[in-house]
C-alpha cells in the first residue's frame, strides 16, 4: 500500500518579482477569534485592477526589453531581426507616455486572482475586478473588441471591453495574488491542444513533432515570441492553463526535475534544444533571420496514462503581464519599466536594413504594380499616400454585396488594403494606435475580390495561405508584410490623416481612408507565385 503523499502541482520555490508599494488604505488585519483576517476594502481591487490594465497597456517588463536589446547586440541576429527589434523598441519608448498603446489590439482583460482562506472582502470580487477594467478602458485611448453574441449569427460590440475572464482560485495563508493579462486576438488564436499517446515520448518523435508544430505559428502573432510548450497534464483544461501560466513566466521558478510525486518541473534540456531548434528556422523577428523566439519555456506534467495532451502557446512582443500581491503590507504591483528609452541603442540604421523603395500609394494601380513587379521579396519599401483600411466584418459586408450583385467600390479596386483597426484617437493626434491585423483571417476573400478587381495590394502582418499566393500569382497582386508589434510607433510617425469612407455604425471594424507617409513594409509575395514565408520551410 502506497503511503498517502501530497505534493502542490506547481511547487513554486521563490517569487524573485520586484514590487512596486501603491497604498496601504482600505487594508487591515482584524483578530475573529482566534483568527487573524486580512480584511480588504472592495474598491482596493477596483483600484488595482484600473492601475494594473493601465499598465500593462503602456508598459514592458525590463526583461523583455533587455531581450530586443540583446537582439542588436547579437552578431549572428539578422538585419531584419535587428530592424525590427529596434523599431520594437522605439514603439516601447512612445508607448511608454501613456497615451498611445503598444498595439492596437488592446485586447481581451484576463484576470487570474488566488486569494487566501484568511483573507475577506465581502463582495464580489469578479465585479469590483470588472469594474476597474472598465474605467481604463473608458479613460484611455484604447479599443474596444470583446463583441456580445446578440443571436447565433449576428453580434454587437459591448463598448466597454467587457466581460473580461476573471478567474479567483482559493489558497492557503492571508495573501491576495494576482496575474493581469492583456491578451491580442493574435497571439491567442496561436494556442494549439494536441491530443497525443504515450509514442510521442521519445526525443525522435517529440522534436519532429515540436519542429513542425512550431514552424505553423508563423509571424501573424508578431515574433519574436515569448514560446511555452506543457508535455503532459490531468486534463486538456489543465494542460491549456499550465501552458497561459507559463507564457508569462509565472512558472520561472518551478523545480527543475520531476519525481513520482507528480508535480509540474521546468525541463531545461529541452528548453535549450527548442529554443536552438526556433532559431534554425530562418523565420527570425518576423523577416528571416534567428529570433522567431525571445526564449522558450517547457513544462512537464503528470498525466493519463491513456493520453499525453500537449499545449503549445506564445506571449507576442507586446507582451503584456503584470503581477500583484495584497497582504498585511498594503497593495503592491510589479514594476514595469517606466523608462525604455535607456534599451535604446546607438545604431547606424544603414547597418540594419539593404535600400528601401518608396512607393507613392496616390499614383494609379498600374503605376504601382508596375513598380513592385520589379522588385523580389523581402524588398523593404517606404509607403507614402492614402490607404484603405479593412478588416474581417468590412470583409464580409463586401462580400455579401458582391454575392447579391453589386460590384466593389472604386476606392478598394484602386488602392492598397491595410488589414487593420484604430485604438481611440488621443486628443491632438490624428490617429489611435494603428498596427497591422492578422493577416490570414482575410485569406478566405482574396481571390474572390481580386477576381472583382480589388484587394491587388495587401499590407498586414504574419504569413498567408497557398490560396492567397495562387490568387495574386494568377491576378497580378502583392501582400506586402508590416512590422507587427509596433502600432503606437506607426502612429506617431507614419500616419496623417484618418476618416471614416463606410459603414461607420462598425465602429472600430468600419472601412477607412487613411494618409501615410513613409509607412515601412516589406514585400512578402509577389505576382510571379513567390512567398517569402514559404521559403522558411
Amino acid at each position: 500500500m502506497t503511503n498517502f503523499n501530497y505534493t502542490p502541482t506547481f511547487p513554486i520555490e521563490k517569487d524573485n518579482t520586484e514590487y512596486e508599494f501603491i497604498t496601504k488604505e482600505g487594508v487591515k488585519e482584524e483578530r475573529f477569534g482566534k483568527k487573524i483576517i486580512l480584511n480588504i476594502d472592495p474598491r482596493v481591487l477596483e483600484l488595482l485592477s484600473e492601475r494594473a490594465f493601465g499598465d500593462i497597456s503602456h508598459l514592458l517588463r525590463p526583461s523583455h526589453l533587455k531581450q530586443l536589446k540583446n537582439i542588436l547586440e547579437d552578431g549572428e541576429a539578422s538585419d531584419n531581426d535587428k530592424y525590427v527589434a529596434l523599431e520594437m523598441l522605439k514603439n516601447a519608448n512612445i508607448s511608454s507616455a501613456g497615451i498611445l498603446p503598444m498595439c492596437q489590439d488592446t485586447g481581451t482583460a484576463i484576470v487570474l486572482g488566488y486569494k487566501g482562506e484568511m483573507v475577506q472582502t465581502g463582495h464580489d470580487d469578479v465585479e469590483k475586478l470588472s469594474k476597474g477594467i472598465y474605467n481604463t478602458y473608458q479613460s484611455r485611448n484604447l479599443r474596444y473588441s470583446q463583441l456580445s453574441a446578440t443571436s447565433m449569427f449576428e453580434e454587437k460590440n459591448t463598448n466597454s471591453n467587457l466581460p473580461a475572464q476573471v478567474e479567483i482560485y482559493s489558497t492557503t495563508g492571508s495573501e491576495y495574488k494576482f496575474a493581469f493579462i492583456q491578451k491580442g486576438g493574435g497571439s491567442a488564436n496561436k494556442s494549439f491542444l494536441f491530443q497525443k499517446t504515450k509514442s510521442i515520448l521519445n526525443p525522435k518523435s517529440l522534436e519532429e513533432f515540436l519542429h513542425e508544430s512550431i514552424i505553423n505559428i508563423g509571424t501573424s502573432a508578431c515574433p519574436p515570441y515569448h514560446l511555452a510548450i506543457v508535455i503532459g497534464g490531468t486534463s486538456a483544461e489543465f494542460t491549456m492553463k499550465t501552458l497561459k501560466l507559463a507564457t508569462i513566466r509565472y512558472l520561472d521558478n518551478l523545480p527543475k526535475k520531476g519525481d513520482d510525486s507528480g508535480h509540474a518541473w521546468r525541463d531545461l534540456e529541452w528548453e535549450k534544444k527548442v529554443l536552438k531548434l526556433t532559431q534554425q528556422m530562418g523565420i527570425g523577428a518576423q523577416f528571416g533571420g534567428k529570433y522567431f523566439c525571445h526564449d522558450v519555456r517547457v513544462i512537464r506534467l503528470s498525466r493519463h496514462g491513456a493520453s499525453c495532451p500537449i499545449g503549445i502557446g506564445v506571449s507576442c512582443s507586446a507582451d503584456r503581464q503584470v503581477l500583484a500581491k495584497i497582504n498585511n503590507n498594503g497593495v503592491f504591483i510589479e514594476k514595469l519599466e517606466k523608462n525604455p528609452a535607456k534599451y535604446l541603442p546607438e545604431i547606424n540604421k544603414k547597418e540594419l536594413s539593404e535600400k528601401t523603395i518608396k512607393i507613392n500609394l496616390n499614383n494609379s494601380m498600374d503605376n504601382i504594380l508596375s513598380v513592385l513587379t520589379k522588385h523580389p521579396i523581402k524588398t523593404k519599401l517606404l509607403l507614402s499616400g492614402s490607404l484603405i483600411v479593412a478588416r474581417d466584418i468590412a470583409h464580409a459586408k463586401l462580400l455579401e454585396n458582391l454575392e447579391n450583385g453589386e460590384e466593389l467600390p472604386e476606392y478598394f479596386k484602386n488602392k492598397a488594403v491595410y488589414y487593420a483597426g484604430p485604438a481611440k484617437t488621443p486628443n491632438g493626434l490624428p490617429s489611435g494606435s494603428f498596427g497591422p491585423t492578422t493577416a490570414g483571417r482575410m485569406d478566405i476573400y482574396v481571390e474572390t475580390f481580386q477576381k472583382a478587381g480589388g484587394s491587388k495590394i495587401m499590407l498586414a502582418k504574419g504569413n498567408r495561405s497557398p490560396e492567397v499566393k495562387a490568387s495574386c500569382e494568377k491576378y497580378g497582386g502583392f501582400y506586402l508584410g508590416s512590422i507587427g508589434g509596433a502600432a503606437a510607433k506607426l502612429a506617431k510617425d507614419s500616419i496623417k490623416k484618418i476618416e471614416v469612407k463606410a459603414f461607420p455604425e462598425l465602429g472600430m471594424e468600419a472601412i477607412w481612408e487613411i494618409e501615410v507617409e513613409n509607412f515601412p513594409a516589406f514585400i512578402i509575395i509577389d505576382d510571379k507565385g513567390n512567398d517569402f514565408y514559404s521559403q522558411k520551410k
